[in-house]
């Protein structure tokens, strides 16, 4: 099979990829971060944040020898500290970014928000949308700037399929399709094995996001199904499927959590002047694909999903508060993808 007959465009015209801003900004200074919780994805973060040459100043979790291990092995000049608290109240800090399980973050959100200190949280930004909006009115009311780290924005496929359609490069979407298969068995002996909503709040919500960004307006209607597949090891249904329609647009997402063998990875964008694809065999393995009236290209992507999208997450919102604008991931704009994961859920019940 051709390249070309991947898209249906044969004797296409093929033309460089246009330039768009997909790769994290860089910053006007140095950061100092400090982090809490420091279980498994934050040394993600912490890898992310050392790679782009940023200072991790202070660490805190709730086991000292966590956090011990994440200063040795990242930053071996962070305070370690044995409270929150202690940890907001160290000098100098341009940001916290908070890691823990969404059940126990609000908290800790909210006590970033009272020291005044900006503050990035792990994605899902709260299990409720009630206390997902009051923790936005607090920030909002209080001036102090909350993000949520929804990483998978800033991966080098997906970013520039964003910056495509925020360029204008296909027109006006009216369809997006996402399709995974991949092995969601890892979760068996940890926290996510106990949520039995697991592969739409926690892994779904990257692609709520994803259409939340490239398609405006709120959905007319939400229909999910989920399915334990017989030969799944983790406790929560790994399979769903989830059909959005909106007002002039449409989105469906298929998730198969269960592939042990042969995982694939494959998102559609349409619009009214042009066609955008992105395949490969995993989340990091990505090929990007644009179709128009002009011919095919094919843009040749640079970083990573992980870590590489952990810093573009942190770079945009520390621009964003340096420069005094709203960063594309705040709190405020995370509310339309918490709405959408939670009118799926909702279908469900």
């Amino acid at each position: 099979m051709s390249r070309n007959d991947e898209l249906s465009v044969p004797d296409a015209v093929r033309f460089e990829a246009p330039e768009l801003p997909y790769r994290p900004p860089i910053l006007a200074r140095r950061p100092r971060i400090a982090l809490v919780g420091c279980g498994g994805i934050a040394r993600v973060h912490l890898r992310a944040y050392a790679d782009a040459g940023y200072d991790v100043i202070a660490l805190h979790s709730r086991k000292r020898e966590s956090a011990d291990a994440c200063r040795e092995a990242f930053f071996p000049e962070a305070r370690v500290c044995d409270s929150v608290a202690g940890l907001l109240a160290v000098e100098g800090l341009d940001v916290v970014d908070l890691t823990p399980h969404p059940s126990d973050r609000a908290p800790l959100i909210e006590a970033a928000i009272d020291a005044g200190i900006p503050a990035l949280s792990q994605k899902p930004l709260a299990l409720d949308l009630e206390v997902a909006r009051r923790l936005v009115e607090r920030a909002e009311a209080a001036g102090v700037p909350l993000a949520v780290n929804q990483n998978g924005r800033f991966a080098p496929h997906l970013a520039w399929a964003r910056e495509a359609v925020q360029a204008g490069l296909l027109g006006d979407v009216h369809t997006v399709r996402i399709s995974i298969q991949w092995d969601h068995n890892w979760v068996v002996g940890t926290a996510f094995d106990e949520d039995p909503d697991l592969v739409l709040r926690d892994f779904g919500i990257h692609w709520f996001d994803l259409v939340a960004a490239l398609i405006d307006g709120d959905p007319v209607d939400v229909d999910a199904a989920v399915f334990r597949t017989p030969s799944q090891a983790a406790r929560p249904p790994l399979s769903a499927s989830v059909r959005i329609r909106f007002a002039d647009a449409q989105a469906s997402l298929d998730f198969d959590g269960d592939a042990r063998w042969g995982p694939q990875d494959a998102t559609t964008v349409l619009g009214t002047r042009g066609t955008l694809r992105c395949s490969g065999p995993t989340l990091e393995d990505q090929r990007v694909v644009l179709a128009t009236e002009a011919g095919v290209c094919e843009p040749r992507l640079e970083g990573s999903w992980f870590p590489g999208a952990f810093h573009g997450a942190m770079a945009e919102f520390l621009d964003a508060v340096w420069t005094g604008r709203e960063p594309i991931h705040s709190a405020r704009q995370n509310l339309r993808s918490l709405e959408l994961c939670e009118r799926a859920l909702s279908a469900l019940r």
